[in-house]
C-alpha cells in the first residue's frame, strides 16, 4: 500500500510517501512562502529523490480541513489534478484529527490548537487506547475560552500543540485548571506523515472518493464571505 500524502492547510506545507508501515520520505517546509510556490515543486523533489513513479501510487491522501482557505483550495486543486491525471482515489483526511495523530501512543488527552483568527481556533479533543486514536471532540471551530472550559471538564492532563498554542499560550496560563504542557517544536506542526498514516486506517475503512468527488471541509465560511453576510444584514440586499 503506498501512499502520497499533501498538507496545506496551515502555514506548513508538507509532502510524504508511505509505504505499508513504512515512511520513504517527507519534506517539510515552515518559512515565509505560499504554497502555491512551495507544495509542487516538493513533490517534484520528493519524487525524484524516492525514484517514485506516481503511478504505482495506490492512494492520495490530503489534509482535507479544516485550515487555511487559500492552502486548503491550493491543496485541493494539486490533489485533485493528481488524482484525474493518475486515475487515483484521493483519501480526505481531517486537519485536526492529521495533526492530532502527531502524538500517537500518548496517556493525556490531545488538543490541537489551529490559529482560525478573531480569538478562535480550529480544534478537537483525542485520546488513545488500545492502540487507536478515539475523539472525545470532533474538529470544529471554536473560541479558545470555549475549548479551555471544555478541557477544564475532562479533569486530565492535556496536551496542546498546533500553531494556535502560541496565539492562546497566554490565555492557556490564565485559564485553563488541569495540568497541561505544550508540546516540542518536532510535533508540533502540520506532518504529511501523520496524514499518510491516518488516510492508511480511513483507506482500510473505506473512506475514499474519486477525484471528482473530493472538495475542502472548511467548517466555516471565509472572512469574505462572512463580511457579505454582515453587510446584506445590515442593509436588507
Amino acid at each position: 500500500m503506498k501512499i502520497l500524502a499533501l498538507d496545506s492547510s496551515g502555514l506548513v506545507a508538507s509532502v510524504a510517501v508511505v509505504e505499508d508501515d513504512n515512511l520513504l520520505g517527507e519534506y517539510t517546509v515552515n518559512y515565509k512562502k505560499t504554497h502555491s510556490q512551495t507544495l509542487l515543486p516538493m513533490l517534484h523533489e520528493v519524487a525524484k529523490m524516492l525514484e517514485l513513479d506516481l503511478h504505482t501510487l495506490d492512494a492520495i491522501a490530503a489534509a482535507a480541513g479544516p485550515g487555511s482557505f487559500t492552502g486548503l483550495r491550493i491543496g485541493a486543486a494539486t490533489v485533485k489534478g493528481l488524482g484525474f491525471a493518475l486515475e487515483k482515489p484521493v483519501i480526505p483526511v481531517p486537519t485536526v484529527d492529521a495533526l492530532a495523530y502527531n502524538l500517537w501512543g500518548v496517556s493525556d488527552v490531545v488538543c490541537p490548537l489551529m490559529d482560525a483568527r478573531r480569538q478562535q481556533v480550529y480544534t478537537g479533543l483525542y485520546e488513545f487506547c488500545e492502540g487507536r486514536m478515539q475523539c472525545l471532540l470532533p474538529q470544529c471551530a471554536a473560541g479558545i475560552d470555549e475549548i479551555i472550559e471544555k478541557v477544564n471538564r475532562l479533569k486530565r492532563r492535556v496536551i496542546f500543540l498546533g500553531d494556535g498554542g502560541n496565539v492562546s499560550a497566554p490565555r492557556i496560563r490564565e485559564r485553563c485548571t488541569v495540568p497541561y504542557q505544550f508540546a516540542p517544536e518536532h510535533m508540533n506542526k502540520q506532518r504529511a506523515a501523520s496524514v499518510a498514516a491516518l488516510g492508511r486506517l480511513l483507506f482500510e475503512n473505506g473512506n475514499v472518493r474519486t477525484a471528482a468527488e473530493f472538495q475542502p471541509d472548511y467548517l466555516r465560511l471565509s472572512q469574505a464571505e462572512r463580511e457579505r453576510q454582515e453587510r446584506a444584514r445590515e442593509t436588507g440586499v
